[in-house]
C-alpha cells in the first residue's frame, strides 16, 4: 500500500507525517467531498477520527469505493462493548512504529481481500438463490400449462435457453413474468 487516504478530522494527528517517513503517499482530507474526489487513487484509507464519527465515515467511505480501511484509534477511554462496524481491516495506535504499521497494513490487506471474496461468493450464492426460485415457478407453470411432470419441464427450460442462448435461469424468469400477465 503506496498511497493512503488519510481522512484526519482535527489536522494534527502527526500520522501523515509517520506515514510519510514510511515511503507512503498521503492524501489528507478532512471532508466527504474532499474524501469522494482523492479515493480512486489510494490503496487504503486511514481514519484519524474519533470513535462517535468512526462508523459514520466507515459508511460513506465504503459507499464510495471498496477498499482497505483503518482506524488511527487515540482514545483514551473507550465504551465497554465496541462497534467496530461492518468494514473495518484494521486498527492503528499512536504507539506503532513504522514497522509495526507495515505489518499492520499488509494484515488489514489480507483482511480486506478475504472479506472482498466472502461478499463476492455472497453475492454468487444469492444469485443462483434467485435463479433456482425463477427455474421452480417456471417448472409449476410448465407442468400445469403443458401437463407435463417436473422432470420434463426442466428439460424444456434447458432446451429452450440452450436454443435462445440464454441462461436457463432467465428463460424461466420469461416464463413466469409472461404467465403472470397473462393470469395476473
Amino acid at each position: 500500500m503506496k498511497t493512503i487516504l488519510l481522512i484526519d478530522a482535527d489536522g494534527n494527528s502527526g500520522l501523515a507525517a509517520l506515514l510519510k517517513e514510511s515511503g507512503r503517499t498521503v492524501h489528507s482530507v478532512r471532508t466527504e467531498k474532499e474524501a469522494s474526489s482523492l479515493i480512486s487513487v489510494a490503496d487504503a484509507v486511514v481514519m484519524a477520527v474519533p470513535y462517535q464519527g468512526m462508523l459514520n465515515w466507515q459508511t460513506e467511505l465504503t459507499a464510495m469505493r471498496k477498499t482497505p480501511l483503518f482506524w488511527y484509534c487515540t482514545e483514551q477511554q473507550l465504551p465497554q462493548q465496541l462497534d467496530w462496524g461492518f468494514s473495518l481491516d484494521g486498527v492503528l495506535f499512536p504507539s506503532m512504529t513504522a514497522a509495526e504499521l507495515k505489518h499492520a497494513f499488509q494484515w488489514g490487506q489480507r483482511v480486506h481481500q478475504q472479506r472482498k471474496r466472502w461478499s463476492d461468493e455472497r453475492d454468487q450464492l444469492l444469485h443462483r438463490i434467485e435463479e433456482r426460485k425463477w427455474i421452480d415457478q417456471a417448472k409449476a407453470v410448465l407442468c400445469e400449462i403443458r401437463g407435463i411432470n417436473e422432470a420434463e419441464a426442466y428439460d424444456f427450460l434447458r432446451k429452450q435457453a440452450m436454443n435462445e442462448r440464454k441462461r436457463i435461469g432467465d428463460v424461466a424468469a420469461s416464463i413466469v413474468k409472461v404467465y403472470q400477465l397473462i393470469h395476473g
